[in-house]
């Protein structure tokens, strides 16, 4: 067994405490394996070429060097899988961004991990829903354009 520091801020240290407690673990460090082993063991639920579409919400520290530049860019660099966006000023030091996604789970979750180990960004939470993508492209009634269409 490996030793491993890591660095917390004390608000969520506190939530760990609180929950190793709820959850009546021995030690945090219990409580971080089994945190650990649920986040791989969700990962592996899925093969990453499988179509979904998705939510990206996270909060992150405006004021963090060039921060809001390299979310942007990784958001242009990947304009195919963002499909739209929101963004909210929670105080003077804090935004929550919300990305609506659409691509394979791996495209998906590969770009949602890029920006959630940006340092700066806190509380990155991922929603995946599975999707079915038409594979024939078809038109509606008045000429529009050929399309396909995305089933959750």
């Amino acid at each position: 067994m490996q030793r491993v520091t890591i660095t917390l801020d004390d608000d969520l240290l506190a939530a760990v405490d609180a929950l190793a407690s709820r959850r009546g673990y021995a030690s945090r460090s219990e409580a971080f394996r089994d945190i650990v082993r649920d986040s791989l063991r969700e990962e592996r639920t899925a093969a990453a070429d499988t179509p979904c579409v998705g939510t990206f919400s996270y909060v992150y520290d405006h004021a963090t060097r060039e921060l809001a530049q390299r979310l942007t860019h990784a958001q242009h660099d990947n304009h195919d899988i963002v499909v739209a966006g929101l963004h909210v000023h929670l105080d003077h030091a804090s935004c929550l961004e919300v990305s609506i996604l659409r691509g394979t789970l791996g495209a998906v979750r590969s770009f949602a991990d890029g920006l959630s180990s940006q340092r700066g960004v806190r509380h990155a939470q991922l929603h995946l829903i599975p999707a079915e993508v038409s594979t024939a492209a078809h038109r509606h009634d008045g000429g529009s354009p050929a399309h396909h269409h995305v089933r959750a």
